[in-house]
């Protein structure tokens, strides 16, 4: 049940400065139109309705930078047959688990579109903010191609899939253009191969230098940036050589990558816990066997890659990349990434410098005024125990997206 005060007071917030990285102690926010109109310490407006927050730790909402809310099966070519009503109402159970995680902007690197965003924003679905980047572009024969070797159907972008296919320079600019008249707020390219696609290798590059860069024109053109899924070092570079913005997994990047990300101002976004499940849960998920079976060429050199990438400063983003029934793991990203980050630095991934990389800094991913009124609450102190985060069942008292109120168990 949700509920839309026209304005709302929280009030005894033990407020979580998450620039800073400390717990500033009492705080009392005000919020009118959805968004944050006054953070202080002293009293502060009385809204319409008032929630007294007990000292419960008050946060900006989290933010998941590689999500597919349509894909409730891991089975991609069996989703490309579903009706899109289907997918949409499967869709529509994956978004309201999110925010009930604490989640309230996701960023959808395939599949999502205008209609679904739309539905959240209006009220008709449950969910989080989705910025989407529609159908991801990818070669013939590329991570974005659910073709196997004997079929030779024409790829379409009719179907519920999570990509379409675009040869060339001109085919390449086209797509970007019609996914940003859709309304995209991102483009998404595969620059190599993935473990989900049926006829590619790991290890292969996609796309030419001219292909991706002419994406990147197009994304620039549209005041906008392109998201490059890579896993390996020679393929992310020639990404990011090109102006890519944010590179998805990169679990085989090496120093030459980190230069280059450092050197560009540039993003990561590591997506260990689809890694970390996929492997035992993938097959039940609905991904064939000899496909999940490629995961494990990549699951363990994340590990290291990731840890030394954030040890020399990479602006690496939270992101989890999960699919079908695998998506109740989204809080594992947590319990990953402490093995090399602090709570701190964790929760800075997925607010602050989330909204970075999606350019709405001061909008999103921090209790500031002005900023959309996207707040959670939770029990206990996750700058020391970043567990509490991983029990939303037990821990998340409140969650509040555009000063709209999703639960309030205070």
């Amino acid at each position: 049940m949700t509920h839309n005060p026209k304005s709302l007071t929280l009030k005894n917030a033990n407020l979580l400065d998450v620039r800073a990285g400390k717990l500033t102690g009492a705080t009392n926010i005000f919020i009118e139109d959805g968004r944050i109109r006054e953070v202080a310490s002293s009293p502060v407006t009385t809204g319409e309705a008032v929630i007294d927050l007990d000292g419960a730790t008050l946060m900006p909402g989290l933010c998941d930078a590689h999500v597919h809310v349509v894909a409730s099966t891991a089975n991609f070519p069996e989703l490309m047959k579903w009706s899109p009503m289907y997918v949409s109402a499967r869709a529509g159970q994956i978004l309201s688990g999110m925010l009930m995680r604490g989640f309230t902007t996701v960023r959808d690197c395939g599949g999502a579109d205008f209609g679904l965003a739309q539905s959240i924003d209006e009220g008709y679905l449950i969910g989080p903010r989705v910025l989407y980047a529609g159908h991801a572009i990818s070669q013939t024969g590329g991570h974005g191609d659910m073709r196997d070797k004997g079929e030779n159907w024409e790829a379409c972008t009719c179907c519920a899939g999570l990509g379409r296919i675009a040869d060339g320079v001109p085919e390449v600019r086209k797509a970007c253009r019609d996914e940003i008249r859709k309304g995209a707020n991102f483009i998404k390219i595969m620059a190599s191969g993935g473990v989900s696609s049926p006829t590619d290798r790991i290890g292969n590059t996609q796309f030419s230098r001219q292909e991706i860069t002419a994406a990147v024109e197009e994304a620039e053109a549209a005041e906008t940036y392109v998201a490059a899924h890579v896993y390996t070092a020679r393929a992310a570079n020639r990404a990011l050589e090109c102006g890519v913005r944010s590179i998805e997994h990169g679990n085989l990047i090496d120093d030459s990558t980190i230069d280059l990300l450092l050197e560009k101002n540039a993003f990561l976004v590591p997506t260990m816990s689809t890694h970390e499940v996929l492997g035992s849960e993938g097959v039940a998920g609905g991904m064939a066997k000899h496909l999940c079976d490629k995961v494990f060429e990549v699951a363990e050199a994340g590990h290291k890659t990731h840890a030394h990438a954030h040890s020399r400063g990479v602006k690496m983003v939270f992101g989890t990349d999960l699919l079908g029934p695998m998506h109740r793991h989204q809080l594992l990203e947590f319990k990953i990434r402490s093995k090399f980050q602090t709570p701190a630095e964790i929760i800075r991934s997925a607010t602050v410098v989330a909204a970075e990389l999606f350019q709405m800094e001061g909008e999103i991913g921090e209790v500031v005024e002005g900023a959309r009124a996207d707040l959670i609450a939770v029990e206990g102190d996750p700058l020391s125990d970043i567990s509490i985060l991983q029990d939303p069942d037990r821990n998340l008292k409140f969650v509040c997206k555009d000063g709209v109120i999703f639960k309030n168990v205070v």
